[in-house]
């Protein structure tokens, strides 16, 4: 059994930054695609940042486009997300995702957690 166990959120004010960490357990997840997904209250969930572990490539959101940067850490089975410069609309809770296929959806996910940015 996967799971995928977010942390790192919390309140920080607009123009701070924080780093939210993803720590898989289960099996190893090295070699699988992972993102970050948010949803915003009142919002639809919305895909933030991907990994592909195939060549190491990102790929990002225009939203967040130069101000995150996603990561991984095979040694630590982890999954990073730092944010710069954020703004209240950056306000969501956050979730961790993981595909047991590169062929399928997100099929694994974390419970989240939340980020709070005041102005």
């Amino acid at each position: 059994q996967v799971q995928l166990v977010e942390s790192g959120g919390g309140s920080v004010q607009a123009g701070g930054s924080l780093r939210i960490s993803c720590i898989t357990s289960g099996r190893t997840m090295n070699n699988n695609p992972m993102a970050w997904f948010r949803r915003a209250p009142g919002k639809e969930r919305e895909l933030v940042a991907i990994f592909a572990p195939s060549d190491g490539s990102t790929w990002y959101a225009n939203f967040v486009k130069g101000r995150c940067a996603i990561s991984r850490d095979k040694a630590k089975n982890a999954l990073y997300l730092q944010m710069n410069s954020l703004n209240p609309e950056d306000t969501a809770v956050y979730y961790c995702a993981a595909k047991s296929r590169p062929d399928v959806e997100w099929d694994y996910w974390g419970e989240g957690t939340q980020v709070t940015v005041s102005p």
